[in-house]
């Protein structure tokens, strides 16, 4: 290899640790405390209504493809995942946020993706390594969202 070409694989090298370490940098911290997440990832409640938008949103969360939740205006809703209906009644604010964080912490064999994880993410489209699906502020509007969902 020439010294042109070590400088530029170095150079790359160094760019994309930065911007792992960067990404790194920006993850909000959460503790785990039985099955759940007590404390919010941001420290604030979020908003509801853009959960809702995240939750049926074919492009950002994903969620009706595997879960069924209380939005008849939305067609081809699944069924593979515990429907939504209700599931405020079922599981805290701390737990719905562990599900949505990382599901495998509660289900290791599950097929639900980690929406907030950062490591171990080998069978993920390159463009999804080392990065998190959804925002800290996203995880939190979708548990807000998740809130509301009472029977």
């Amino acid at each position: 290899m020439s010294l042109p070409a070590v400088r530029w694989v170095t150079a790359a090298g160094a760019l994309l640790a930065s911007t792992l370490i960067a990404g790194a940098q920006h993850a909000s911290p959460y503790v785990i405390k039985g099955d759940a997440i007590p404390a919010s990832l941001t420290g604030q409640k979020g908003d509801p209504q853009r959960g809702r938008a995240i939750v049926a949103s074919r492009q950002t969360g994903l969620c009706l493809l595997c879960h069924a939740a209380p939005m008849p205006e939305i067609k081809l809703q699944g069924n593979i995942g515990p429907d939504l209906k209700g599931v405020a009644t079922r599981l805290s604010e701390g737990q719905l946020r562990l599900r949505v964080v990382d599901s495998s912490k509660v289900t290791p064999d599950t097929i639900m993706p980690s929406y907030y994880r950062f490591d171990g993410l080998t069978r993920v489209a390159a463009g999804f390594r080392d990065k998190p699906v959804l925002t800290p502020e996203q995880i939190e509007d979708v548990v807000t969202y998740l809130l509301t969902l009472r029977d």
